[in-house]
């Protein structure tokens, strides 16, 4: 023990050493004294330093990323934000115009560099730094803005020297957001990508006689190798660096041995134990444990038990439960406004079938399979993501602007092709019959894959329990939970293929479908309509431009391939035709999902349309306010979720429920997911859910907030706060 506090005192007198060293005349001349900025690389000794930004301009308003690079000579190295036993990390003091912000540096997962009996944390070789830089709203479109970091290095092989330099970037102000660095978006993209992130973990942390116990436990480490797991605390007193870490693996974690550092030999020891927890697969996740009992799925203790999440979560549901949830939440999801469009082609279709049972029959079994294939590529992406450490749920691709833009084309292509503009494997001579009753088997295969694609945006009741609790298990359990999904989806016309008293009460094939055909394009033109509005909302106006270019493009295109059709029809040789109108089309795809997209300008929130004033959701605010003793509601939404729009239209936006606000006394807080947002998405999956919406209640003496129904009443709301204010 004494050996032990005698070296504890060395590692103090080290870091203090190290940090007296950067404080002196070296780093006083690059952040006390004038010094020029350099406009490219300098070598200050023992690195080569310069600011590399992440894009080519920068809008007003708008935050960009510039990395500060250091490429440190062989056998040398830099540090952490938590340089371990000794060292300092590495300093960025900015000089920035006039209503321009940077933010703290966004830190790469660092290397474990022992010295000695000392174990310090940093970098060797290359290393980028990125900050965000924020430039304001009424910054000058056409100027050159310069930026200056002024950087203190300490730089160590086996001796430490301490080395500073004053970089420059000059900077355009464009009118518009632009596109990545043409040398190093990527670059800065790659580091970005690579740096620690909160993601939905459980931590926990426990004395346990001269050991400290960390235990992490979540869907993103089952099945990871743990080999060369290691925790990099933020704070430099809360371990003994130098001592090993020994892991224990679980199911869907691990436990840590630690031996505590002199920080929790205190009077009042640390209640949080933050830091890094990285894995030998390269990934690294940014964790926050709280002292508690150790779960055991992270002990090597057996399978986890079925424990429930917060407040009505999908975890105590079990595999048979969470099937049925979804069976069930597959019917309901036929009846969300999003899928109409696309269930009333294929009713249709049926329709011209209703007195061929056989073939009836076969139209149905392909609508299955395309539905059935659909959300099974859709979970395999989904549990693909999240064991690659990123965290996704329902809907997750309509976070993507391109996805967005596409799949906007992809609605506008069906109505004109139900508008007759063109058509798809028919003749002219049966244009008549519409899309989903005229392309046999594939038509039928298509149309069910289409109804999967328009029914994300939408979230039924049981569907969101089942989905939560099947993205925290095994794949093959999340993969059986999506097949029910998608059998209750798909049920209803199955069914009525196969059971002839249902089949022969559809009407008789006639001139009415022609009709009712080129009526279903309405609704197709108001899905691309809603989706360029979602596209507004996560990419701004220039976006909006960009896809009405190509849905003119497409639009032309389309036409082009109708002309090309009747000349065909009538024995001419539409060659011309039918080629520009493939290259015209494959060109308005391409302009939608070509990268570059960058996200609107944030905006400061308005009031709803009933006068209820809300603030942007963190889990700091939440912490906050309910730190103050008052209630809160948490409204977990997005711009392309369907059922949340017609929740905040028909129930948060009456009279009664924003009295109740004001009444009440309570906070409400809106968690925009439009755009991918992990920490919205790691408080999602510890309520067991994999999509929105979510509603939240927290009341004045309550722990655990209350989940609301997905489908929203204003007396439900208005009942819930009530009782929130009532504590």
């Amino acid at each position: 023990m004494i050996a032990g506090r005698v070296l504890n005192v060395l590692r103090t007198a080290a870091a203090a050493a190290a940090a007296l060293v950067m404080a002196g005349p070296g780093a006083a001349q690059g952040f006390g004294q004038p010094k020029a900025p350099v406009f490219g690389e300098v070598d200050t000794g023992h690195l080569v330093a310069d600011l590399v930004p992440e894009k080519a301009s920068i809008a007003p308003g708008e935050t960009i990323h510039v990395a500060l690079r250091q490429r440190i000579d062989k056998g040398w190295h830099t540090y952490w934000r938590n340089p371990g036993d000794s060292g300092e990390a590495t300093q960025i003091k900015w000089t920035l115009p006039a209503g321009w912000r940077a933010d703290d540096i966004v830190w790469p997962a660092p290397d474990r560099q022992p010295t000695g009996p000392l174990m310090n944390y940093g970098y060797s070789g290359e290393v980028l730094l990125p900050v965000a830089l924020t430039a304001p709203a009424d910054a000058t479109p056409g100027q050159t803005v310069e930026l200056t970091a002024a950087v203190a290095f300490l730089v160590c092989e086996e001796i430490c020297v301490p080395e500073d330099a004053v970089l420059g970037l000059r900077l355009p102000v464009a009118a518009t957001p632009g596109g990545p660095h043409p040398q190093f978006g990527k670059t800065v993209a790659a580091a970005l990508a690579a740096a620690p992130k909160p993601a939905p973990l459980t931590a926990v942390f426990a004395r346990e006689g001269e050991a400290l116990k960390l235990a992490v436990a979540g869907a993103p480490l089952a099945g990871a190798d743990f080999a060369d797991a290691y925790f990099f605390p933020f704070d430099g007193t809360a371990i003994d660096h130098a001592k090993p870490q020994a892991i224990e693996r679980g199911p869907q974690g691990l436990t840590l041995t630690l031996t505590p550092g002199y920080g929790f030999q205190s009077p009042t020891p640390p209640a949080e134990l933050a830091g890094v927890l990285s894995l030998a697969d390269g990934r690294a996740f940014e964790i926050k444990a709280q002292a508690g009992a150790l779960p055991a799925e992270a002990a090597g203790l057996g399978p986890p038990p079925a424990r429930a999440p917060p407040a009505g979560g999908g975890g105590e549901l079990g595999l048979i439960a969470a099937v049925g949830f979804a069976l069930l939440g597959g019917l309901i999801l036929n009846l969300m406004p999003c899928v109409f469009p696309v269930l009333a082609m294929k009713a249709a279709g049926l329709a011209r079938h209703a007195h061929e049972r056989r073939e009836a029959q076969r139209q149905g079994l392909a609508f299955l399979a395309g539905v059935l294939a659909t959300f099974l590529a859709l979970a395999g992406l989904l549990i693909a993501l999240k064991e690659a450490g990123a965290v996704a749920g329902w809907g997750f691709q309509l976070q993507s602007p391109p996805v967005v833009a596409a799949l906007s084309l992809l609605m506008l292509a069906v109505a004109l092709n139900l508008s007759g503009v063109f058509e798809v494997g028919t003749s002219l001579q049966g244009a008549g019959s519409g899309l989903a009753s005229q392309r046999g088997m594939a038509g039928a295969f298509f149309t069910g894959a289409l109804a999967v694609v328009v029914a994300a945006p939408c979230t039924a009741p049981f569907m969101a329990p089942a989905l939560g609790w099947a993205l925290t298990q095994s794949a093959a359990s999340a993969l059986v939970v999506f097949l029910g999904l998608g059998l209750g989806f798909a049920l209803p016309f199955v069914l009525v293929a196969f059971v002839p008293g249902l089949l022969t009460r559809l009407p008789r094939p006639g001139p009415w479908m022609v009709g009712f055909r080129k009526l279903l394009a309405f609704p197709m033109y108001g899905a691309a309509a809603w989706l360029a509005w979602v596209l507004t909302v996560q990419a701004g106006d220039m976006a909006l431009a960009r896809l009405f270019a190509a849905a003119v493009a497409l639009a032309l295109a389309g036409w082009m391939a109708g002309v090309a059709q009747r000349r065909q029809a009538q024995g001419g040789r539409p060659v011309l035709a039918g080629s520009a109108a493939g290259m015209l089309a494959a060109g308005a795809l391409a302009a939608a999902v070509w990268p570059g997209y960058q996200p609107a300008s944030a905006a400061a929130a308005p009031a709803s349309a009933a006068d209820i004033p809300y603030e942007a959701y963190s889990p700091e605010r939440l912490a906050s306010v309910r730190a103050e003793g008052r209630a809160v509601f948490v409204n977990f939404t997005a711009a392309w979720c369907i059922t949340c729009k017609v929740n905040e239209r028909t129930a948060l936006s009456t009279a009664e429920v924003a009295d109740a606000f004001r009444r009440t006394g309570t906070v409400y807080l809106k968690a925009d997911w439009t755009l991918k947002d992990e920490i919205i998405a790691a408080e999602l999956a510890r309520h067991g859910r994999a999509g929105v919406p979510l509603y939240l209640v927290y009341g004045r003496g309550s722990q655990d907030g209350v989940i609301l129904p997905q489908i929203l009443t204003g007396k439900t709301v208005v009942e819930a706060l009530e009782a929130a204010a009532a504590g």
